[in-house]
């Protein structure tokens, strides 16, 4: 795909068990990040648990996911969690 053409992505994130708040703390923290990179958050969805997230994220272009993958604000924000990051399965889907 061209890296100009627009990028919708379900993510499925899976708090740890050892601390789903801070995994909360996080995402929040990452979401707000978005719009720096052309990105926008279509839709949250919590579970009934509170131990995952499901997130419909737009951006309006592969570059922009690609530089958000990198943000070093990001990074530095999952480097803080350290093992307690939440694990996130990102799916590109049509839209």
């Amino acid at each position: 795909m061209e890296s100009g053409a627009a990028v919708l992505l379900v993510a499925i994130v899976d708090m740890s068990a050892a601390d789903p708040a801070a995994g909360r703390r996080y995402e929040d923290a990452v979401l707000a990040l978005l719009p720096r990179h052309g990105g926008s958050l279509e839709k949250r969805l919590h579970s009934t648990d509170a131990h995952a997230e499901v997130h419909l994220i737009r951006f309006t272009s592969r570059s922009g996911y690609e530089s958000f993958m990198v943000d070093p604000s990001r990074l530095a924000l999952r480097a803080e969690l350290g093992t307690v990051a939440p694990t996130t399965r990102v799916i590109e889907v049509d839209g």
